[in-house]
């Protein structure tokens, strides 16, 4: 007769697990679109809107996780604004997610090949929800497809 909290809340009391103020895991995955978003994510982040430096000749065989790639994106006009946009939309939700009883959430963040612009960004909302506290695990599905 219990609603899906209390139920969760009377589970947390018998084994002894923190309560959902201790915070939510947080997973991060870039990937590619090419091969398909991720089932699991909760939210899912499209990136594409940021120019690709796979059309950058010297910056094709690079990856995300490469500093000329990092400089590349992240010196873009339009991400400065988007990064602050998007930290101040998890900032308002993360709140609600942990008030809801929710222990995991994925988020999903997606460029066409899922080697460079995804993976910039994934790498960057890592540090922002481990500022924030968070456990945090980070994932760069398709770093390794050509």
């Amino acid at each position: 007769e219990l609603h899906p909290h209390e139920l969760r809340e009377r589970l947390r009391e018998a084994f002894g697990k923190a309560a959902p103020e201790a915070g939510l895991q947080v997973a991060v995955v870039s990937f590619g679109y090419k091969y398909g978003v991720p089932r699991d994510a909760d939210l899912v982040l499209d990136v594409r809107f940021l120019p690709n430096p796979y059309w950058v000749d010297w910056l094709r065989p690079l990856e995300g996780l490469d500093a000329p790639v990092k400089r590349y994106v992240t010196g873009q006009p339009t991400y400065a604004e988007f990064m602050h946009r998007l930290f101040s939309l998890l900032d308002y939700v993360l709140p609600g997610y942990v008030s809801e009883g929710k222990s995991y959430l994925t988020v999903a963040v997606g460029c066409t090949g899922g080697r460079h612009r995804s993976v910039v960004v994934a790498d960057e909302l890592a540090a922002f929800f481990r500022e924030k506290g968070l456990p945090v695990s980070r994932e760069h599905r398709d770093l390794a497809r050509e």
